[in-house]
């Protein structure tokens, strides 16, 4: 993993506008309830927050599309969402970035997933969810499938982001990746519970808890690390394997060598909501631009270092990330 120069890093970015990516997965409709909290309830020892502004934004698989068209992709969504107003308003935003909303199938009686959080000063206060972890219909699990096989002959890298929400059981996201894989498609897994079914995705990135999880081993160390990448990448069949590390910055592991560790730009951080979603779509959009493992980390470092100087769900523009690259490209240190 050569260190490439900041030109390179500029040209990788460039790139990605030419770069069209189907994007499976749980969706979430995230609601932000703003306010002041001034006193605390006669009623319980809870505060009172007066509201001032109330704002809806992608979540889930669809902050994962709403990042891969901030940074200059071209993105078709596959998803379910209810038959219910959370639903209306999601796909409504979907249509605003540009993505066809259509893919999107509406589940009868299945609630869309939605995140509720009430913010005073900053803070939030709390957070109330609206889920069915149960999972899909075989009439909406059919018709999800119909859409994104329609839509694989128009895309250069599917992402697979499971949230746990149901959508992605281990039976259906394993019929998904047969069709991915009979394509020819290279798949980026953000995964969750499991990762059984995704075997011969070309990368898989979870976060350092979900690595020990789905690995079974305890990570107290880079040995340990290693051991860990080593076990999950076997399960899938070899592929790279990238474990983020927060503030951190991620670990690549792929062809067989030693972890390389790529650190990030040390920064105010405001808000991490949404920084793994914008992560996995730089890592897809660079890497289908013709990236190395290494130069893709770099990006989604810069792109990820811009959303949480942000507050709330945020993306990071291609002007923004290409402002930050000399910065990540200087803390990732010499490569290999």
């Amino acid at each position: 993993m050569p260190r490439p120069d900041v030109e390179r890093l500029f040209q990788v970015v460039e790139g990605m506008a030419k770069v069209r990516l189907l994007v499976v997965g749980d969706v979430v409709l995230d609601e932000y309830v703003i306010g002041d909290v001034e006193r605390v309830s006669p009623e319980a020892p809870v505060p009172v927050v007066h509201v001032r502004d109330e704002t809806f934004v992608l979540g889930g698989a669809a902050n994962v599309a709403r990042n891969a068209v901030a940074l200059g992709g071209q993105v078709d969504l596959c998803a379910v969402v209810g038959d219910d107003e959370a639903g209306d308003r999601l796909a409504g935003l979907v249509e605003a970035l540009g993505v066809d909303a259509s893919n999107l199938v509406v589940s009868k009686g299945r609630p869309t997933t939605r995140k509720t959080r009430v913010v005073a000063r900053s803070q939030q206060v709390a957070r109330l969810d609206r889920e069915l972890l149960e999972p899909l219909s075989d009439e909406s699990a059919r018709r999800l499938a119909g859409n994104a096989q329609r839509s694989i002959a128009a895309a250069d890298g599917v992402i697979v982001e499971d949230y746990g929400k149901g959508l992605l059981s281990e039976g259906f996201a394993a019929a998904l990746m047969q069709q991915f894989r009979a394509a020819g498609l290279p798949v980026f897994v953000d995964p969750k519970g499991t990762i059984a079914p995704y075997r011969g995705a070309s990368l898989l990135k979870p976060n350092l808890r979900e690595a020990e999880a789905l690995s079974g081993v305890e990570i107290r160390s880079p040995e340990t690390l290693t051991f860990a990448a080593a076990r999950l990448r076997r399960r899938v069949g070899g592929g790279d394997l990238v474990v983020t590390l927060g503030s951190d910055g991620m670990v690549l592991f792929a062809d067989g060598a030693a972890g390389v560790h790529v650190p990030t730009v040390s920064r105010e951080v405001f808000d991490v909501q949404g920084a793994g979603d914008t992560t996995a779509a730089a890592l897809a959009l660079a890497l289908r631009a013709g990236a190395t493992l290494f130069e893709a980390a770099v990006i989604a470092n810069a792109a990820a270092g811009v959303v949480v100087g942000k507050v709330g769900t945020a993306t990071a523009s291609t002007t923004e990330v290409c402002a930050m690259l000399p910065r990540a490209l200087e803390a990732a240190g010499p490569g290999r």
